[in-house]
């Protein structure tokens, strides 16, 4: 018997637009992509290929792209910057702290959010463990980076716990929710700054990522990455060192990957027509079923792991087709809106 609750007639829409994707549990790894947007990417291909496509063109889409996500996680779309690497848009953060300023980072969190800080020749940079983050905040912290969902664990972290702390202590916060966005809600105006990548929970092309900047952060974040697509007037500031950069958090963006954002249109705005926490009530389920089943702790979370250091267990997995991860020395397996407990059953079998 399923322990699935009964899913709504939006998400039940959604589901099928991804077929039967039997045994695919490495949606943190890459998404896959609902039927439109094959369908849009399909379609603007074959304009392309009949020379139907000019760059202006694609500036409506964009747009809207940018405001579907801005509604995914309710800030305003003035409030969001668009770029195409979460690394790329973490360095425009780390290029805009103060020389010597504390970075507050976790230790073994995803790379892409904390090379850019360590390789600041005048970067401090501390390290710690996610549990102990809320409480390592102090006076001198300036920034405090992490992960709303660890890549190798799937660990939630205490966000109301940091928040709080970093209040207490003028910190700002700089939230990387590239494993939650799509499948946990998330509210990024609750953080000063935060930076998602699409193509994992959102399910969009590889190359389309977003930054959000709250108030504080205005104040502090330099556009160190800007370009004539953040001007205040794209067309207009192509040329020259005079241009007028945008007022709002569009100074931020880099130049579009036109392709991508076509792709990345279709699925975020499904997303952004979907209850979020209906997904991870979902998804949840999945991961505390997959913990009964292989006897592990139980985690409520759409990302499972467990160690599995000489990779025979993903091997096995991988042998029974089952689609899965390896990270960090741990088989890892992660359920989205797609999966059922056939899923977790299959993991099972194939472990024993």
């Amino acid at each position: 018997m399923s322990i699935l609750t009964t899913t709504s007639g939006a998400l039940s829409a959604a589901i099928a637009e991804f077929g039967e994707p039997h045994g695919y549990v490495a949606a943190a790894s890459i998404g896959i992509p609902p039927r439109r947007t094959v369908d849009a990417l399909r379609a603007d291909l074959d304009a392309w290929s009949r020379a139907d496509r000019d760059p202006q063109g694609y500036d409506d889409l964009i747009a809207r792209t940018r405001s579907s996500y801005a509604r995914l996680v309710s800030v305003d779309a003035s409030r969001v910057a668009i770029g195409s690497q979460t690394s790329v848009q973490a360095s425009v953060v780390a290029a805009s702290v103060p020389p010597g300023a504390e970075v507050l980072v976790v230790e073994r969190d995803f790379s892409s959010l904390l090379v850019p800080f360590t390789q600041r020749p005048d970067a401090n940079v501390r390290a710690v463990p996610l549990e102990a983050l809320a409480d390592s905040i102090r006076d001198e912290t300036f920034l405090v980076v992490f992960s709303l969902v660890q890549s190798a664990t799937g660990v939630v972290a205490d966000v109301t716990a940091i928040r709080e702390a970093a209040a207490r202590h003028g910190a700002l916060t700089f939230c990387d929710t590239t494993q939650a966005t799509g499948v946990l809600p998330v509210a990024a105006g609750e953080f000063d700054i935060t930076v998602c990548h699409a193509y994992k929970w959102l399910c969009s092309p590889r190359g389309v990522s977003f930054l959000t900047v709250g108030e504080r952060a205005d104040a502090v974040l330099r556009p160190t990455q800007g370009g004539w697509y953040a001007g205040d007037e794209v067309w207009q500031s192509c040329y020259g060192t005079g241009i007028t950069l945008a007022p709002d958090a569009r100074r931020f963006d880099v130049s579009p990957a036109w392709q991508a954002w076509v792709g990345a249109e279709a699925s975020i705005g499904m997303f952004a027509e979907l209850d979020i926490a209906e997904i991870w009530q979902r998804a949840a389920s999945l991961g505390e079923l997959l913990c009964h089943e292989l006897g592990l702790p139980v985690q409520r979370q759409a990302i499972v792991s467990w160690p599995d250091p000489d990779g025979s267990q993903l091997d096995r997995m991988t042998a029974a087709g089952i689609r899965i991860s390896g990270r960090a020395g741990r088989a890892r397996a992660s359920f989205h809106l797609w999966n059922t407990d056939d899923d977790v059953a299959a993991i099972a079998r194939a472990v024993r």
